[in-house]
C-alpha cells in the first residue's frame, strides 16, 4: 500500500481529509460516507479504521497494510472492528442490532488505539435503530469512532446527519476508470472499458467485477433473459417468472437475492434505453448490447420506458414483503412485446 494515497481509487480527497484529521489530531467521533452502492464507502471506511489503529504505521494517519491489525481490518476480522449491517441488502437494520453495538463500544478497545464501529447501509436503518444510535452520538467515548455507510444523506435522520462529518463519493469518470483499471486490475482495453461502463464509474462495483468472472456471466444470463423477454408472449413470461422465483423453493431469502441481482441488470438496460428515447447524449452502461438497446428503443415508447424503469426501482423497495411470483408477473406483463423483425 503507498503511503501518500491510502490505496483509494477516485476518492484522493476524502482519504487526504480524513489523514489530516487522524495526523493533525482532529478527528471527529462520527463520519458518515454516502454515495451509491458500490462506489467504495466500505473501503474508505476500513482504510480509517486501518489508519487508527495500525501497529507499525509508517507516518500519522497511514496504515502499513501490512501488520496483523491491518490485514485483519481488511478481513473484517479485527476485535476492535464492530460492524453492523442488515441481514441482506434492502432488509431492515433493527434496534436490537444497534443495542448490541451499544454493549460492545461501552467496553474499552481490546487491543487497538480505538475501537471503530461500522455502520453499514444505514438507511436501512428502522426510525428506532436510527433514535438509538443517537444517544452514543449525543455522548461520544473519547475512544470511539462510528463510521456510517448510507446511499443519502436525506434517508437519515437529520438528528443524525448534523453529528457526523459528511464525506459524499461520487462516481469516477467512466474514461479514467478505464485507465486504472487497465494499470491496477490487469485487464484488457476492451474488458476495462465494459467494466468501467456497467459499473457506471462506481469503483467497488468496478473492482468485484474485475474480480469475479462468474458474476459478468450471471449478468450475461440475466440480460439474455430479457432480451428474450422483450419478444416473447405473456404465458412465456410467466413461466419464465415461475422458473426464476420458485429456483429455491424451500429458501425465500435466497430466490429474494438471486432476483435482486437480476433486477438491478434488467433496470440497468431499461435505463439505457430511456437514454436514447429521450437523446440524451449520455453514454449507456451494457455498452456490449449496444444493438439490443437501440432495437428496444425503437419499438417502445418513451412512456413505456420510464414506466418499465419506474417499476423496477418500486420493486427494490416491495420485495421484502412481496410474493416474488407474483411481484415478477406484474414487472414482465406491463413490458411492451417487441416486435422482432
Amino acid at each position: 500500500m503507498s503511503h501518500m494515497d491510502w490505496d483509494i481509487i477516485g476518492h484522493a480527497w476524502a482519504a487526504n481529509m480524513l489523514q489530516q484529521h487522524i495526523a493533525g489530531g482532529m478527528m471527529r467521533h462520527a463520519y458518515l460516507f454516502s454515495g451509491p452502492t458500490g462506489v467504495g464507502r466500505r473501503t474508505l471506511a476500513l482504510r480509517f479504521a486501518q489508519a487508527v489503529n495500525c501497529t507499525e504505521p509508517p507516518a500519522l494517519g497511514y496504515a502499513c497494510g501490512e501488520c496483523r491489525t491491518c490485514q485483519q481490518i481488511e478481513k473484517m476480522q479485527y476485535t476492535d472492528l464492530a460492524i453492523i449491517q442488515s441481514e441482506d441488502k434492502g432488509s431492515v437494520l433493527k434496534v436490537e442490532q444497534v443495542r448490541d453495538l451499544q454493549h460492545d463500544l461501552s467496553l474499552a478497545p481490546y487491543e487497538g488505539g480505538y475501537r471503530v464501529a461500522l455502520l453499514l447501509r444505514f438507511e436501512e436503518a428502522n426510525a428506532n435503530a436510527q433514535n438509538a444510535i443517537l444517544k452514543t452520538l449525543e455522548e461520544p467515548n473519547p475512544k470511539v469512532v462510528l463510521l456510517l455507510t448510507a446511499d443519502d444523506p436525506e434517508n437519515l435522520l437529520p438528528t443524525i446527519t448534523s453529528r457526523c462529518e459528511i464525506l459524499r463519493l461520487r462516481p469516477m469518470a467512466v474514461d479514467e476508470l478505464v485507465d486504472i483499471l487497465e494499470a491496477k486490475e490487469n485487464l484488457t482495453k476492451e474488458k476495462a472499458d465494459l467494466i468501467a461502463h456497467i459499473s457506471a464509474g462506481r469503483v467497488g462495483f468496478a473492482k468485484q467485477l474485475a474480480g469475479d468472472e462468474a458474476l459478468l456471466e450471471r449478468r450475461m444470463q440475466w440480460l439474455d433473459d430479457l432480451v428474450m423477454l422483450l419478444t416473447a408472449n405473456r404465458v412465456d413470461r410467466f413461466q419464465y417468472s415461475e422458473k426464476v422465483t420458485k429456483s429455491n423453493k424451500k429458501d425465500r431469502a435466497e430466490s429474494k437475492k438471486v432476483l435482486w441481482e437480476g433486477l438491478a441488470y434488467w433496470l440497468s438496460f431499461w435505463r439505457d434505453v430511456l437514454l436514447i428515447r429521450t437523446g440524451s447524449g449520455m453514454p449507456i452502461a451494457n455498452i456490449d448490447l449496444t444493438d439490443a438497446v437501440n432495437k428496444a428503443a425503437e419499438s417502445v415508447t418513451e412512456q413505456e420506458t420510464a414506466s418499465a424503469v419506474s417499476a423496477l426501482e418500486h420493486a427494490f423497495v416491495r420485495i421484502q414483503h412481496a410474493n416474488l411470483q407474483l411481484m415478477l408477473d406484474r414487472i414482465l406483463l406491463d413490458w411492451p412485446v417487441v416486435k422482432t423483425k
